[in-house]
């Protein structure tokens, strides 16, 4: 099994909400290890995703210098799949095959693409799997408490 994962954005968003402690620390945990083991990768949808978020929907929106120190410290470094034609069919298959939604045909399909055994998300079924990509939700235990 690869031990590359991949990180949905709502991993991201938890490691800054602030009214969810178990789930933020259970984020900031994954994003930890991604960066430091090299292992944890995103894509530019999710990039695009968070920094929506981040500059809109945040309790305290970070401003324009804030998500740029996010983007270069915590995003460029797990950035490693780009949008192409290969991803959108994948996706269009997934979106097909699967009963996918679009966007999360498009992040099934990254995480696919760049070799992932684990998809991170809390937004797919838990346990789901994607040939060899497994869709694992960190915060499964934390939320029959």
């Amino acid at each position: 099994m690869n031990d590359r994962f991949f990180l949905d954005t709502n991993i991201l968003v938890y490691s800054l909400d602030r009214s969810e402690p178990a789930k933020r620390a259970r984020a900031n945990q994954l994003i930890r290890s991604a960066i430091e083991s090299g292992k944890g990768i995103v894509s530019y949808q999710v990039v695009q995703e968070f920094v929506n978020v981040g500059l809109r929907r945040f309790a305290s929106p970070f401003t324009s210098d804030e998500a740029e120190r996010y983007l270069t410290t915590v995003l460029r470094p797990l950035l490693a799949v780009h949008s192409s034609y290969s991803l959108f069919i994948r996706a269009l298959q997934l979106n097909r095959h699967d009963s996918l939604s679009w966007y999360d045909a498009l992040i099934v399909g990254a995480a696919l693409e760049s070799g992932c055994g684990v998809l991170y998300s809390e937004d797919l079924q838990n346990g789901r799997e994607f040939g060899k990509l497994k869709v694992v939700n960190p915060f499964a235990q934390q939320t029959r408490r």
